[in-house]
């Protein structure tokens, strides 16, 4: 009988043992499955998604610190006191594994501070549908300075950043329009950079604007429009002057006394601005002409006998 006692404890702890280890197991492979199926969302999740816009410049620390030392060491030595690697960490934190369409303005604030500087009085020029005309002439003319000639603009020129929930919290594939999401980190900065840059503004003010374009040279939508010269401080700004070009041998959609130009006209001096508007101003023409030396528009000066 004790014999068949022991015998009968050892295969109850035998058995006991046997479900201990199922149990193990089974918890074994729970936790398992559990850690693939969050890996495979989270690596499936927000990286999935494919937004219309170019991804994060390749190589972004690089561009961003290279373009702050060159600005500061190069051009503008009297900003030396200017800390570049804290610059790029700031505009890091501002969007590295945030939600690209969730940016907002306080993202940016420390940037803002840490970037801006002064403008001389009587230097600043605005532009709309005029990108490539407008800084080919600040680049021949150091008389004026457009929002991509201060710190600021300099650096984040033509290059592209936003964000991803996931590792590595950057994503390089694909960033959101504006037409996906208002709040996106590209919208947000030049909205905010752009404000800073009319505030800052101050004598008279220059703004490009283009009279070929078939919807009119001024657009309420436009960040000149809609921020710019909603910031010009009348306290500082003595007065707006128009330079409303049109392409050489393109349509003359719009003049100086056009409707939009006269909606432009009618917000300034609502704001207490003085307002001239001149079409196809001289210096500017010129420049264009380098490109197109024979045409008409270009022999204004030429003496005919």
């Amino acid at each position: 009988m004790p014999l068949q006692r022991g015998s009968a404890r050892r295969r109850q702890r035998t058995v006991l043992l046997a479900g201990v280890l199922v149990l193990l197991a089974v918890l074994l492979l729970a936790v398992v499955l559990a850690s693939v199926l969050t890996h495979g969302k989270q690596e499936g999740g927000p990286k999935m998604m494919k937004w219309k816009d170019r991804g994060t410049t390749k190589n972004l620390q690089e561009v961003i610190l290279g373009r702050c030392y060159n600005y500061v060491a190069a051009r503008y030595p009297e900003l030396g006191d200017k800390d570049c690697l804290k610059i790029w960490e700031s505009l890091k934190h501002a969007f590295i594994y945030k939600n690209p369409c969730n940016i907002t303005s306080e993202d940016y604030q420390s940037l803002m501070e840490l970037a801006s500087h002064p403008i001389p009085c009587n230097k600043s020029l605005f532009w709309s549908k005029t990108n490539d005309l407008a800084h080919r002439y600040t680049k021949s003319n150091q008389n004026f300075l457009t929002l991509e000639d201060t710190l600021l603009g300099h650096m984040a020129d033509m290059v592209s950043w936003c964000g991803d929930p996931s590792a590595p919290g950057i994503n390089y594939e694909s960033c959101p329009k504006r037409s996906e999401c208002e709040s996106n980190p590209s919208s947000v900065f030049w909205k905010m950079a752009s404000k800073m840059f009319a505030e800052a503004a101050c004598g008279v003010v220059q703004v490009m604007l283009n009279g070929s374009v078939e919807a009119g040279a001024f657009r309420s939508s436009s960040i000149f429009g809609s921020i710019e010269i909603f910031n010009l401080n009348p306290d500082k700004v003595s007065a707006v002057h128009i330079w409303l070009m049109h392409d050489i041998g393109g349509p003359q959609s719009e003049s100086c006394s056009g409707h939009s130009i006269k909606k432009l006209k009618n917000i300034l001096e609502e704001r207490k601005l003085k307002v001239t508007c001149e079409d196809d101003y001289r210096p500017v023409q010129l420049l264009q002409c380098v490109h197109n030396p024979d045409h008409p528009d270009c022999r204004l000066c030429t003496n005919t006998t």
